[in-house]
């Protein structure tokens, strides 16, 4: 007995022209928004390359029609670090921007925390002060505040009139944060509450360690902040050059080598770099703390 096998033939499905309309609107779509991402990451990369590839050109060809450096100078970034006080700059720039953030998160933190968890009389009220510090620009008391630490303490032409004001909380980081701790679910305080952890133990051991993209995200806000700072240094410090920050320093090194423009672009990269290294490598904890900020109001 044998059995005989009907190959049949493979249907085809003819795409409808409603099939044929979407596929089209999803690919123009789909080259739409590359396009848009595409330019906009070329819109700020460009200057970036620009700047980069002027600090490897040579004295006579910076700033020409030439786009690509003829010898690669990378001895320029030698120059720069050799300029005197170029190293006290960064150490400056290191002391403010890192002591000055621990100082902001170290403050803010306990704030943000009773703001958010704790149920007292004029707890909006103080909320309310917090959000009016935000808005106070810092040009309105630069005056009274420059006479008191010159005249009753003395302490002009350094740079802690700007570091010891941290240690009392930062108006943007308490907000900040206070809107993160928001999400925190009150069932955990309760139950660390209930096997007999006081605020502080709750704070520590609860609250922190869940709050972490949070204060993250507000360390890199500060961290930036301080390290791009013009004003400030140029206020306190700008009477002693042993105190100055990148920031400031760099004006200086500016007007010192302005005909030199591969050696100011190599003192920019310098001065851009911590900043871009530091985003780099904190970016993901940076945007979960910001996507998760403002969740409840």
């Amino acid at each position: 007995m044998s059995t005989t096998t009907l190959e049949r033939p493979l249907r085809t499905e003819t795409p409808t022209p409603a099939r044929r309309t979407a596929r089209r609107r999803a690919t123009l779509h789909w080259i739409g928004v590359h396009s848009l991402g595409t330019a906009a990451a070329l819109f700020f990369v460009l200057p970036f390359v620009f700047l980069l590839l002027t600090s490897l050109m040579s004295d006579r060809q910076a700033l020409t029609s030439d786009l690509v450096p003829h010898t690669w100078e990378w001895g320029n970034y030698v120059k720069v670090f050799r300029t005197p006080g170029f190293l006290g700059w960064w150490r400056n720039s290191l002391m403010y921007a890192g002591l000055g953030t621990v100082l902001t998160v170290l403050s803010s933190v306990p704030v943000a925390y009773a703001l958010a968890k704790f149920r007292f009389r004029g707890r909006n009220l103080s909320l309310l002060l917090v959000i009016s510090m935000m808005m106070l620009p810092p040009q309105v008391v630069i005056i009274p505040m420059y006479l008191f630490w010159s005249k009753q303490l003395d302490l002009t032409g350094t740079l802690w009139p700007l570091i010891i004001p941290l240690a009392f909380g930062d108006a943007f980081s308490i907000f900040l944060l206070r809107q993160f701790l928001l999400t925190i679910p009150d069932e955990y305080l309760d139950a660390a509450k209930v096997d007999g952890c006081g605020d502080f133990r709750t704070l520590i051991r609860i609250v922190l360690p869940m709050a972490r993209p949070g204060i993250a995200a507000i360390a890199l806000f500060q961290f930036f902040a301080l390290w791009n700072d013009y004003f400030g240094p140029q206020i306190y410090a700008s009477e002693n050059p042993a105190a100055w920050t990148l920031s400031y320093g760099l004006e200086s090194f500016k007007g010192a080598h302005q005909t030199n423009w591969n050696l100011t672009m190599a003192a920019t990269v310098l001065v851009m770099a911590p900043v871009i290294l530091v985003f780099f490598f904190a970016q993901k904890a940076f945007v979960e703390g910001v996507t998760l900020t403002g969740v409840k109001g």
